[in-house]
């Protein structure tokens, strides 16, 4: 048997379990053991899993394991692993390049400790019917309301997700409000998690890009998002005369939360 080190890790309320590749050597996780791990009554608890694995050209890569053991890529996921990664190795840098299942991104630490990642130039943002779809590295079903306060993002983000359209692959739902103009509210139901989430960085970015499609924003813009977790910001520049986002970044923060070791 062997003790595996771990470190807690949560980015505006979404919370993983952070594990060094060096500890692991060659064991693999299978998908009832990132369940065990996740599992907030029997294992660690948290939202994912996330390895950092080495890279050959990049400074690491992220695999990145959501609660019921499926892979995609996260972005408040992300912001801890380069948080992690940062103090795992002791690195004096706060730019950092690295790989995960969507490609390779860049983060830098801020002066104020928030981590800025960049994000794929994502411009596929698809109007169906009174909602959106936008692939940030997850797909994410995107509404507007007026309030959300009388919306179950549970009952809603299920019917959604486990519809005849998105059963098969999943997809996570998203429902946001407009406080004021480039600030806005947001409650989001996570596929793999399979209930709602304090706060998700693709379906933020997600939100934050069919905000900018919807009210013709162009140029530069910082739209911030309140989630249940705490806000997040999203910077975008995106040119009038192609319509496309040239630069799409997620700002917030990622904090240690504690750390232990486990039998595997």
């Amino acid at each position: 048997m062997q003790k595996i080190k771990f470190e807690k890790y949560q980015a505006t309320g979404n919370d993983f379990i952070m594990i060094d590749s060096r500890e692991l050597g060659t064991q693999i996780f299978d998908i009832d053991e990132v369940k065990k791990l996740c599992d907030r009554k029997f294992g660690i608890g948290a939202d994912g899993l996330i390895i950092i694995l080495p890279s050959e050209k990049f400074d690491f890569y992220m695999e990145y394991y959501n609660s019921d053991g499926s892979k995609s890529f996260c972005g408040n996921g992300a912001r801890s692993a380069v948080a992690f990664f940062k103090k795992s190795t002791n690195s004096e840098k706060n730019k950092f390049i690295f790989e995960a299942i969507d490609g390779t991104h860049q983060a830098e630490i801020l002066d104020d400790g928030d981590i800025a990642l960049q994000m794929f130039l994502y411009n596929k943002v698809e109007k169906k019917e009174n909602a959106w779809i936008v692939n940030t590295g997850s797909p994410h079903y995107i509404k507007k309301v007026d309030s959300l306060k009388n919306i179950d993002i549970v009952q809603f983000g299920k019917e959604i997700r486990y519809s005849e359209e998105f059963k098969e692959k999943g997809i996570n739902v998203n429902v946001y409000s407009v406080e004021k103009e480039n600030n806005l509210d947001i409650c989001t139901y996570e596929r793999g998690v399979e209930d709602e989430t304090l706060s998700c960085g693709t379906g933020i970015t997600a939100t934050a890009l069919a905000y900018a499609v919807e009210n013709d924003l162009f140029g530069k813009h910082l739209v911030e998002v309140d989630s249940k977790g705490g806000k997040l910001g999203v910077v975008f520049e995106r040119n009038e005369a192609t319509k496309v986002f040239e630069r799409i970044e997620l700002i917030g923060p990622a904090e240690f939360v504690f750390k232990g070791k486990f039998n595997a």
